[in-house]
């Protein structure tokens, strides 16, 4: 199974609520109460996305931390590259020359391609979008009693005939 790290699903989710609120400063502490993340885990993804560029770091009583850009310039790549590194799916994704394989591996080539189709995409998710309006599900019950409704009505004729 591929995922990214737990301190990068973290960030995700830091992110996604400074970014509901853009304007304002946001402690650690109120970041781990509107997250549920604990604070030292908040304090230390939030180095990560400090030293990554995706947000500034203010001291002083009225400190916390800002988004340096706005959410619809961050992508998901941008936000799992400040807290895990450079995206690669495979040690060969990364740099030639990591793996001890490379020289016989008939899979590298196509790595490469899956690799670069999956940053693609996460490319392509903003910030923006992760913390735009939550999508709710659909009550489809309606949907499927009128489906189901000629299956209950033959179960139905076929019982009378019995």
């Amino acid at each position: 199974m591929l995922r990214m790290s737990k301190l990068a699903d973290y960030g995700t989710v830091i992110l996604v609520a400074m970014a509901r609120e853009p304007e304002a400063v946001q402690s650690a502490g109120n970041l781990a109460s509107v997250t549920g993340i604990p604070v030292p885990t908040v304090s230390k993804v939030m180095k990560m996305l400090v030293r990554g560029g995706l947000t500034a770091s203010l001291r002083g009583v009225s400190g916390g931390y800002l988004l340096k850009r706005s959410a619809a310039l961050v992508s998901l790549a941008d936000i799992i590259a400040a807290v895990d590194g450079p995206f690669g799916m495979t040690e060969c994704s990364l740099a030639p020359g990591v793996c001890q394989q490379e020289p016989i591996c008939g899979a590298r080539a196509n790595w490469q391609k899956v690799n670069r189709v999956v940053f693609e995409a996460l490319r392509q998710v903003s910030l923006a979008d992760l913390a735009g309006p939550v999508l709710s599900d659909v009550d489809i019950s309606a949907i499927r009693a009128r489906e189901a409704a000629p299956l209950v009505r033959a179960v139905a004729r076929r019982e009378k005939r019995i």
